[in-house]
């Protein structure tokens, strides 16, 4: 659609704090850029619809249609511990026979299940559930939580431990995990848009303080926490590291049903 197109180009945007940094510089440019901010699945559905032409989607959803593809260079990951992705028990991880699930990402969910036969070897019962630690904790062995609600969660007081899935997918496999990044269908944005969103990225990962201090709203403590999120659990990027674990993990989606069909990464 390019620079100079008539109409902005529609994006369906991951409200969370990881996700700020790929949207922080786009904000500026309303005449270039329409944005609706929604969960990850929100965004997903927007985009399987056709009412946005890019979506900032669960790296799991790339295998939903034949055609799309992502924007090269640009994704919301982590190595290691990501402390927004988790996995809260009130029992041991052995011990698990049923999970209250947070569904706002079908990236996180099928994680999990990755995880679960192949790292834990365990084979829970996932039960949908609203993002409310306590209340799914009270009829459920376990939780699982993403995005802010993870990273604020105070688990401690309720007698959980928390299992951070990034790490443990990283233990597991010795790769990052991409848990989200732009994807659209051929033609959704030319070279110069392409362009643009990486130089987004950027200019986000350098905003890291500012963005922390409009996520903390005055609370010192808050803005304190969501710095050393953005500067030490979050990775931004989708170099050939990154799409190895990508790739890796979408195989397994496959193989444990999770997602119909194999395919390679396409970029645009």
């Amino acid at each position: 659609m390019g620079v100079g197109s008539v109409n902005p180009v529609r994006l369906g945007a991951v409200g969370y704090l990881n996700a700020r940094p790929l949207t922080w510089a786009l904000d500026r440019a309303p005449e270039r850029w329409q944005i609706r901010y929604d969960v990850p699945s929100v965004c997903a559905a927007l985009l399987h619809a056709g009412e946005v032409d890019l979506g900032l989607i669960p790296s799991i959803e790339y295998l939903s249609a034949s055609d799309y593809r992502f924007v090269p260079g640009v994704g919301v990951g982590s190595r290691g511990p990501v402390a927004s992705v988790a996995l809260f028990s009130r029992v041991p991880v052995a011990s698990i026979r049923r999970i209250a699930a947070d569904t706002s990402s079908r990236t996180s969910v099928a994680l999990l299940k990755v995880l679960c036969r192949h790292r834990f070897r365990i084979a829970p019962e996932l039960v949908p559930h609203g993002p409310d630690l306590q209340a799914m904790l009270r009829g459920f062995d376990a939780a699982l939580l993403i995005g802010d609600p993870a990273l604020d969660a105070d688990h401690a007081a309720l007698g959980a431990q928390k299992v951070d899935l990034g790490e443990e997918w990283t233990a597991m496999t010795g790769l990052p995990f991409i848990y989200a990044a732009w994807a659209g269908r051929p033609g959704a944005v030319d070279d110069g848009d392409v362009a643009a969103l990486q130089a987004a990225q950027v200019e986000g990962t350098a905003s890291t303080d500012a963005i922390a201090e409009e996520y903390g709203a005055g609370d010192p403590a808050a803005t304190a926490r969501a710095a050393v999120y953005l500067r030490h659990n979050v990775r931004y990027g989708l170099g050939p590291e990154e799409a190895a674990g990508l790739q890796t993990f979408l195989d397994y989606a496959v193989e444990i049903g999770a997602a119909p069909r194999r395919r390679g990464l396409e970029f645009f």
